[in-house]
């Protein structure tokens, strides 16, 4: 999202919203770690623990609506509803780039996984009044479907053994609890990642 999608460079600035889950803890480390100016949203509760992975600013939604403090921003990371979506273009500067992982999907995402020209209509259908919304305010709206890449996932783990990132493991569950653990993900109360462990005593090591 933030290296091929965007190219995020030193010295831009990108708000990240969620900052404490399991997304957003590892983008503000990857965005800081790159260089730019980080902003986040969270709950009060979260505060301090956004700050110690680098947010340079943090919007308490439970105090403040981001879309009256935040602007001229260069890209914004969104994984939320459709209205966090939406005001979200209000704080890009012109050219900045929307990216979204929670949707509307859009006809370039149908093409990146040749999908037939119906798929690519219908997507396009669906993202038609972001993607509308962005245009009038001269930004980008882009989907983008969260799939593993070995060779992404060795970049991180580099930056993991280096001590750049540092991952957020909130809880960890047996096997045989999973389904816990994703209603647990679904509550919306996870602090960073969520694991699912194979051991026998529950280690995830």
């Amino acid at each position: 999202m933030l290296v091929e999608r965007v190219n995020l460079r030193r010295g831009q600035k990108v708000l990240i919203h969620a900052g404490s889950g399991g997304v957003g803890t590892f983008a503000i480390q990857l965005a800081k770690h790159l260089g730019a100016t980080v902003a986040t949203t969270t709950g009060t509760e979260n505060v301090d623990l956004v700050r110690s992975l680098g947010a340079d600013v943090i919007v308490d939604y439970k105090k403040e609506d981001f879309a009256n403090v935040l602007r001229d921003y260069d890209v914004v990371l969104n994984s939320l509803d459709k209205v966090t979506l939406e005001k979200s273009l209000r704080v890009l500067k012109p050219g900045g780039h929307l990216i979204s992982i929670s949707g509307p999907p859009d006809a370039a995402f149908a093409r990146s996984i040749g999908a037939s020209w119906i798929l690519r209509v219908v997507t396009g259908a669906l993202s038609y009044g972001i993607r509308a919304k962005a245009k009038r305010r001269r930004a980008h709206y882009s989907f983008l479907f969260m799939r593993a890449n070995g060779d992404h996932l060795s970049k991180i783990t580099s930056l993991i053994n280096e001590g750049v990132i540092r991952p957020v493991v909130d809880k960890v569950f047996r096997f045989a609890s999973t389904k816990d653990a994703i209603a647990y993900v679904e509550s919306g109360r996870a602090r960073g990642k969520v694991v699912v462990s194979l051991a026998s005593d529950g280690n995830p090591l």
